[in-house]
């Protein structure tokens, strides 16, 4: 179980409890006094902050266990995570100080009109003379929040600072949440495309499916930056290493497997696409309905694009038929969906990743004794797949080769990369891929996108360590 740390203030009424009294309800109810604070004392009273180490999954019953003690007034609640998000959690910082005129005309009126002429003349230098070069937005419309679903753009904007936070301590790269006020996919699409001069690529975040296919679609065309819808490619890019080096594990070559996809919405048609580009030749997407049938039609455009390929199955049915004797699970839809039974059908050395957040498909303690290779989407679990893994080290490639787009090759080059830190020697059931903080991460995954880019003819600049 997680544990975190609470701070409770609260007010003691001396003739009716003492902060022994406190303690013992603390402890009783599973939590850990660690510090106490006084505020203020007075004779009938006094004001203390009681720090507590707490799991989370009781943290509610010690504060009520508080506020049922006679005597005591319980005014504020506050933990580390809270705190943590006190004022926002980034900031624009100047990268030179403006300390006199002669700095202030430089950067400022009248220095900064030849600067400007210069990019008139030449947008290119857009690229050199301002933060484009280094700046990503991140965009959402708070639709599709994970584990939370449609909270709305304000809701979502801890996310999002979050996401640029990890842009910059990871790779480098300057990122700014966007959130916008609108579901509209025309507007977003307008929204995006007016606000991009600035920015060298587009990150798009937790936008709801399908309407986050039309959108980064259109971007990708009307856009000559990057844009990529993380919650699609990121979780494809980092289940592909994954799965990478999980083959390795079983001695099973990609070519020769069957695998299914369970929850076909925006992750699970990246998936799919990433399984088809890495040579899956037999492949099941199912959803709610059950599985995608080649050669059917669908109203949904991204579900009729996979039943017209070739490797997909033909074989209809639900979940508990399709699954007998295959050899990958990838669960991308939600709790409880994959049962014991099902995982017991499937082949010899199966490989479940059940990548539903925050439970996943199978309970982890049960699965673990079925399969050889189990993957989840969780930090308390070995294995776990976790975009940050993919888009710090993707973006830093992108920028740094000006790439017009991000493709399925540059994709793919960055799951192989990934997969490339944990060595033969390191590999085994319980390492199949990289922490987020191993530094040979995003070093490899720049390397293997700018490659990408360049081979296919999409970079327009060629980094000073590749010529």
């Amino acid at each position: 179980m997680a544990n975190t740390s609470i701070i409770l203030r609260v007010e003691l009424a001396h003739d009716l409890v003492t902060f022994g009294d406190v303690a013992a309800v603390i402890s009783r109810a599973g939590g850990d006094v660690t510090s106490i604070d006084v505020i203020r004392v007075g004779k009938e009273s006094s004001v203390r902050d009681i720090t507590i180490d707490v799991q989370d999954s009781i943290e509610a019953e010690v504060v009520q266990a508080i506020k049922d003690l006679k005597g005591i007034t319980l005014i504020n609640v506050s933990d580390r995570t809270f705190l943590a998000h006190l004022g926002g959690k980034i900031s624009v910082q100047p990268n030179m100080p403006i300390k006199n005129r002669d700095d202030l005309s430089r950067v400022y009126t009248p220095g900064v009109a030849r600067v400007c002429t210069a990019i008139q003349e030449n947008p290119l230098k857009a690229y050199s003379l301002t933060i484009k070069r280094n700046t990503v937005a991140v965009i959402t419309d708070g639709t599709a929040v994970l584990g939370l679903g449609d909270i709305g753009p304000q809701a979502a904007a801890p996310v999002m600072e979050g996401k640029a936070m990890l842009f910059k301590q990871l790779a480098g790269v300057d990122a700014f949440p966007i959130c916008l006020d609108t579901k509209d996919t025309e507007e977003i699409i307008r929204t995006v495309k007016v606000i991009s001069p600035i920015f060298g690529g587009i990150n798009l975040e937790d936008i709801s499916s399908p309407r986050c296919f039309e959108i980064e679609s259109r971007l990708e065309k009307e856009l000559d930056i990057p844009v990529f819808h993380d919650d699609q490619h990121g979780t494809a890019v980092v289940m592909m290493a994954g799965l990478i080096n999980a083959l390795k594990v079983v001695d099973k070559p990609i070519e020769s497997i069957r695998v299914v996809v369970n929850g076909i919405g925006a992750a699970g048609v990246s998936v799919c696409k990433m399984l088809l580009a890495a040579g899956v030749k037999r492949l099941v997407p199912v959803d709610r309905d059950g599985a995608i049938v080649r050669g059917q039609t669908y109203d949904q455009p991204m579900w009729q694009w996979l039943a017209e390929q070739p490797q997909v199955e033909d074989i209809a049915g639900g979940l508990d038929k399709v699954i007998h004797g295959a050899d990958v699970f990838i669960g991308v839809s939600r709790a409880g969906l994959l049962k014991v039974e099902h995982v017991q059908s499937m082949a010899n050395d199966a490989i479940v990743f059940a990548l539903a957040n925050p439970q996943p498909e199978i309970d982890p303690e049960i699965a673990q004794a079925h399969v050889r290779v189990l993957a989840t989407g969780r930090s308390d679990y070995p294995n776990q797949i976790n975009n940050v893994l993919c888009f710090p080290g993707l973006f830093r490639g992108a920028l740094d080769c000006r790439a017009r787009r991000i493709h399925e090759d540059m994709k793919l080059a960055a799951a192989r990369a990934i997969a490339s830190v944990v060595s033969d020697d390191e590999l085994n059931e319980l390492y199949i891929i990289p922490s987020i903080f191993n530094d040979h991460v995003v070093t490899n995954v720049r390397h293997a996108v700018i490659e990408a880019a360049i081979r296919t003819g999409v970079a327009r600049r060629i980094p000073p360590d590749f010529r």
